[in-house]
């Protein structure tokens, strides 16, 4: 591994921060011209890497969740810092999906012929460098690392202080699929320091970063909105919501609700507000609360709902607007699809968003109407991630409108520009 710059006794993160883009840079530069086989092969032998090091690795993790329970850490942020035999596997066969996946660099997504016999083609090119903030989960680091590599551009990585062990031994791995296809190592750098100040210099620059992704909770994206000279690709929190319809499935209602909130409850695409339509909830809904409470979740409802089982806690005001990432549901009743619908608009962040219904009509007007970068119909919200939309894996789920938004996957990470070919036309 490539020895990256370390601070100096005085603590000079901003010089530090600069050599860290000087060398992307300049990595971008030769990355945006490898041939798709070198890039693949970095990622195949980062694989290799991954595997052949999961006994490293996890040394790695238990020394961040020793610290993590030290330091008070919730159910749902350990869950979300832990490594396992599955999860690694999970990040490296990641990296053999993106390695498969096409190269969107080069690639012409439309062209045409003016009637002064100017060819013009719009062809993906690759971002440049971007800057990376991510919290507690370590398998973003291969999954980030992996995907600027395919698309064509450098990173600088920093993840948080949490996962600072796990996130180092993982980025020694993608280090060396580099290393053995030839590509420069800076091509994936990691802020070697848990120092706060490392994220305010990383924001400022703009001479060498080309976009910020920040991954994490509502502070962070917040500080990096505020802070960043940088265009920024937001992940904002995933406050998502279900809503069962007055034609709904009953069956499908019940395995969807269950999966979406309790497979796994620290994820970004776990559902948080359950919404029912009036005329089937005292039919549909105990049942389904039944499901939760005894799979341990604890659910907060309004009056309509606690009527129905003694066990639901008072929801307040708060907890439309939270999103937990812990085994708590809110639950209301609505009238309709209308409430539904201005309930997600009013207390939502545009994530992912879901209705359970057989009625086409209503799948169609809440698909149209529901602003949200992912909007399901009869499907569990926890497929709202790059790797389950065919990605292989994601950044982030981009809630902004500009440029990316959803799952940010390889082809989500180019931009493009237009070549223009011609034989000697001149203006008039």
């Amino acid at each position: 591994m490539t020895a990256q710059p370390q601070l100096n006794r005085d603590g000079d993160i901003a010089a530090m921060m600069e050599e860290l883009g000087r060398r992307a840079r300049k990595a971008a530069k030769i990355l945006s011209l490898a041939p798709t086989e070198a890039k693949n092969q970095a990622l195949i032998e980062a694989a290799k890497a991954l595997r052949a090091r999961k006994a490293d690795i996890l040394a790695a993790n238990e020394k961040d969740l020793i610290a993590g329970r030290a330091k008070g850490l919730t159910a749902a942020l350990l869950d979300r810092l832990e490594l396992n035999d599955n999860r690694i596997e999970a990040m490296a066969a990641g990296l053999d999906a993106i390695a498969e996946l096409p190269d969107p660099v080069g690639d012409i997504m439309t062209e045409w012929e003016r009637p002064n016999g100017l060819q013009i083609s719009r062809v993906r090119v690759p971002l440049g460098v971007i800057g990376i903030i991510y919290e507690s989960r370590p398998n973003v680091t291969a999954d980030a690392g992996a995907l600027c590599l395919k698309a064509g551009n450098a990173c600088i990585l920093r993840g948080g202080s949490e996962s600072y062990h796990s996130s180092r031994a993982i980025w020694s791995c993608l280090q060396d699929g580099l290393s053995a296809a030839a590509l420069p190592v800076d091509a994936i750098q990691m802020i070697e320091t848990t120092d706060r100040a490392a994220v305010g210099a990383l924001l400022t620059l703009s001479d060498y970063v080309d976009v910020i992704v920040p991954r994490g909770g509502r502070s962070l994206i917040e500080r990096v909105q505020k802070e960043s000279r940088i265009p920024v690709f937001s992940h904002l929190d995933g406050l998502v919501h279900i809503y069962i319809d007055a034609k709904a499935d009953p069956a499908k209602a019940r395995q969807i609700v269950l999966n979406s909130k309790m497979r796994r409850v620290s994820i970004c695409g776990a559902l948080e507000t359950l919404l029912v339509s009036r005329s089937v909830a005292e039919t549909l809904l105990p049942e389904i609360l039944n499901d939760l409470i005894e799979a341990g979740c604890e659910i907060r409802g309004d009056e309509a709902v606690r009527k129905l089982d003694t066990r639901v806690g008072e929801a307040t005001e708060e907890d439309w607007r939270t999103e937990y990432l812990e085994p708590i549901l809110s639950v209301r009743i609505v009238e309709d699809l209308a409430a539904a619908i201005e309930h997600i608009e009013t207390y939502g962040s545009h994530h992912t968003d879901c209705i359970i219904t057989e009625d086409a009509a209503a799948a169609r007007r809440f698909m149209q109407e529901v602003d949200s970068a992912i909007v399901l119909q009869n499907a569990s919200t926890q497929f709202a991630d790059g790797g389950e939309f065919g990605m292989g894996a994601e950044i982030g789920i981009s809630t902004g409108k500009m440029h990316a938004r959803g799952p940010v996957g390889v082809e989500q990470l180019t931009s493009f520009k237009y070549i223009v070919r011609g034989d000697g036309q001149t203006r008039p």
